[in-house]
């Protein structure tokens, strides 16, 4: 147990404040949580973390020291130290669009778009962390409806990740990626000369076991029948790497980045699908270190929605910028 004295520098802020800031790497999900179980309490009593505070009350927080000193590290550390590689960073949240009914995001590399494990924090529980602290949503109204994310996107892919804050937000979305009325598209980097052009059709087969697909130009038992538009934006020579436009006409899993390593370029950085020994120069000579690979544009459909019609666009990756003048295509 870890006593919190509350002084006239605190005093007028409120309870869930003094907590996050303390706690400074816990989601505000975690803090809720531990407010409605009572391992969090104000003055000894029960607390929903909106009570403002006055100098001398105590806050006492029932959590083993494992816990807290987990969830205390000092803001202005470093987000590029990994001396503690225990230690989780909680990126900020790049938002595109919001209003009443969505919220856009440029989701960043190495982010998952959902949590696999319960101690995983996705794109999705930062959402609903802003959401909450926000005031757009409360611990009540969860019990009613989840905000999420309706896309999703791999590990290391950045870009747009869209969310409905409300029920109506969810079946809209829901309804245009399920139609296919949204248009989303991709920059992708590859090495050499592609000579790419146009609509390519194929056949997805995943393995759940090692979660990695296989592309055959032949129906397999169980495949998937995927649809990826391809156009040339940019050739650097000097590099000898090739700038891709992607229009992902059907959304399935590594779609794109089997694809094009189906057909003969596969995409930079990409550590499943690419080349370990061109991974590596580009790594050494350019910096390269993720898979290059992000989800720039979307287009939605005419309509009365606040977004009909309308098209948002994220900011790649910075290593796309040394090679590209890539914002002349958006």
């Amino acid at each position: 147990m870890r006593e919190i004295n509350v002084t006239k520098n605190e005093a007028g802020l409120k309870l869930k404040k003094v907590c996050m800031k303390y706690l400074s790497l816990a989601p505000a999900s975690f803090i809720y949580k531990m407010l409605r179980k009572k391992n969090i309490v104000l003055n000894d009593k029960k607390a929903d973390g909106n009570e403002i505070l006055l100098a001398g009350d105590v806050i006492k927080l029932y959590l083993s020291d494992e816990t807290i000193e987990k969830f205390r590290v000092s803001s202005i550390v470093d987000k590029n130290n990994n001396d503690n590689p225990e230690i989780k960073r909680v990126p900020q949240l790049d938002i595109v669009y919001e209003d009443e009914n969505y919220i856009f995001c440029n989701k960043g590399v190495n982010t998952l778009s959902q949590k696999a494990k319960p101690e995983d924090y996705s794109i999705n529980e930062m959402i609903l962390d802003y959401l909450l602290d926000k005031g757009d949503i409360t611990e009540e109204s969860l019990q009613t409806f989840h905000p999420s994310i309706c896309n999703r996107l791999d590990r290391n892919t950045s870009g747009i990740i869209m969310a409905a804050k409300t029920p109506h937000g969810a079946h809209y979305l829901s309804d245009v990626l399920k139609n296919r009325t949204v248009k989303k598209y991709y920059f992708a980097m590859v090495a050499g000369m592609a000579d790419l052009d146009g609509d390519y059709t194929a056949y997805l087969l995943k393995d759940e076991t090692t979660n990695k697909v296989t592309i055959s130009k032949v129906k397999m038992n169980d495949a998937k029948a995927i649809e990826t538009n391809i156009k040339i934006l940019d050739y650097n020579p000097k590099a000898d790497v090739t700038l891709l436009m992607i229009e992902l006409k059907t959304g399935k899993s590594h779609q794109i980045r089997a694809h094009l390593s189906s057909l003969g370029y596969p995409i930079l950085g990409d550590i499943k699908y690419g080349s370990r020994t061109i991974n590596a120069i580009f790594n050494r000579k350019y910096g390269i270190k993720s898979q290059m690979l992000s989800s720039v544009l979307v287009v939605f459909p005419e309509g009365t929605e606040t977004i009909s019609a309308r098209r948002f666009t994220a900011r790649p990756m910075d290593a796309f910028y040394k090679l590209f003048d890539v914002d002349s295509y958006l």
